[in-house]
């Protein structure tokens, strides 16, 4: 059955995600305010790279819960799911040039020419930002409506740099579990946005 919230229940669900995609940040001040952490640089860096890529395929599964369940207000959450992702993703890039390179960008530019897995990171974080710069709807109205979508289909080529991303950070440890299955999540994610396209065209 489908749910088909009020006007101000949704307001209501809405703030309740806000309020809920902020839970991590607040933790990860708490812990490092408090001295509970052996490594705070170490775990704000893995924190906030994590919750970028946990939006993402949140973000990603929007459209695929909507058409499974039928809950077309779902599509009132995406934006604001899509700039937490861009959120935790300046977070984690701040952590990289501050902590790691206190704000020397020639430094840190060196960093990405020479570390492939942060060269693949940081091409997906640029990305990003036209994005979250597009997301109001007086920029949908500048762009129209096709380019706007056009341009926000970056978030397909952001996806697979993003797994490379995590992968290749991964690989130094030998750790690839974590890869592989946020891997298969933005594979199925993005294999049925192809499938549905594919039924379309051989519709029309």
């Amino acid at each position: 059955m489908a749910f088909n919230p009020t006007a101000r229940q949704t307001s209501l669900i809405k703030a309740i995600v806000f309020l809920a995609a902020l839970i991590p940040l607040a933790r990860m001040v708490y812990l490092t305010v408090t001295g509970q952490l052996v490594e705070p640089l170490e775990f704000i860096t893995r924190s906030t790279g994590d919750w970028t890529l946990y939006f993402l395929c949140i973000t990603l599964a929007v459209t695929p819960l909507r058409r499974f369940t039928k809950w077309n207000w779902l599509v009132k959450l995406r934006r604001m799911l899509g700039l937490f992702m861009f959120f935790y993703g300046v977070l984690h890039f701040m952590t990289f040039l501050w902590f790691d390179h206190f704000f020397d960008l020639a430094e840190m530019w060196k960093d990405v020419l020479r570390r492939p897995f942060i060269t693949v990171g940081f091409i997906a974080f640029l990305l990003l930002i036209p994005l979250a710069a597009t997301s109001t709807n007086a920029m949908i109205r500048r762009l129209g409506g096709k380019r706007w979508q056009w341009l926000h289909r970056l978030i397909y080529v952001i996806a697979p740099l993003a797994i490379l991303h995590f992968w290749w950070m991964k690989a130094g440890k030998h750790n690839f579990t974590e890869p592989i299955i946020y891997g298969s999540i933005l594979a199925v994610l993005l294999g049925l946005r192809v499938f549905w396209a594919v039924r379309k065209q051989a519709k029309v």
